[in-house]
């Protein structure tokens, strides 16, 4: 599907949109993301990826059937172009911002120490995984100092299984020096509530890694309505 300008646009109706779209720039200059509805946000990455187009009526779909910008930009492609006047190339458009705010995310994570900057760590966690639509396994690798060392996804399952093999993870941090490890891994379902055999694998890794000297320090689970944390559990 290609994204077309429909027929029938008079001058007045450019000049509509073209007002319309410089509001709500400027708007968006003053006051930042946080004073913008988010089908209006929407609308500003589709002024780049339509540029010929009312877009607001777009917008409000995309809002309408995903849920949240989130969970649009977090869309697969396929599922994107489903709706009515979303190209490849705006679909495209969307997994970019998408990435580029996994890499703010991932920037904010990198350059501290993980455990003393906690927040950052369930925000990058949630923008990396909480949208995806089949499970994912991470882990993040610590060396003595609690930084980051690398942050690997380890497996991807179906939409509610991933298998994890504990004497590999241990077998990675062991190959990467690390001291410690967080475990993270996602529920497509939207309920981050840990399930009995969370728990155990849990358990069984750290079981493994404690003689090798190897910590776990938390397994985090995230979902669409938020994140649970193992050890804030008592679960671990």
């Amino acid at each position: 599907m290609r994204d077309v300008d429909p027929p029938g646009k008079d001058a007045s109706g450019e000049d509509h949109r073209r007002g319309h779209r410089s509001r709500l720039k400027d708007r968006f200059a003053r006051v930042g993301r946080d004073g913008l509805a988010d089908y209006e946000f929407l609308e500003l990455i589709l002024f780049r990826s339509i540029p010929q187009r009312d877009v607001k009526p777009l917008a409000k779909e995309l809002i309408g059937r995903f849920g949240s910008v989130a969970e649009v930009l977090g869309a697969p492609i396929a599922r994107l172009c489903e709706i009515d006047g979303v190209g490849e190339q705006t679909a495209i458009d969307f997994k970019i911002v998408e990435a580029a705010g996994r890499e703010l995310a991932k920037g904010a994570v990198g350059k501290r120490q993980v455990l003393s900057s906690w927040a950052s760590v369930i925000d990058y966690c949630r923008a990396a995984m909480a949208f995806a639509e089949k499970e994912q396994f991470r882990i993040l690798f610590l060396d003595k100092r609690n930084g980051l060392l690398a942050d690997e996804v380890q497996q991807t399952g179906t939409v509610d299984h991933t298998p994890v093999y504990p004497r590999e993870v241990l077998k990675r941090a062991l190959e990467l020096s690390a001291s410690a490890i967080i475990l993270v891994h996602n529920h497509p379902s939207g309920d981050p509530t840990p399930s009995d055999a969370d728990v155990r694998m849990t358990r069984e890794i750290a079981d493994i890694a404690k003689p090798l000297g190897v910590v776990v320090h938390d397994h985090i689970i995230v979902g669409r309505n938020g994140h649970a944390s193992l050890k804030g559990l008592r679960l671990m």
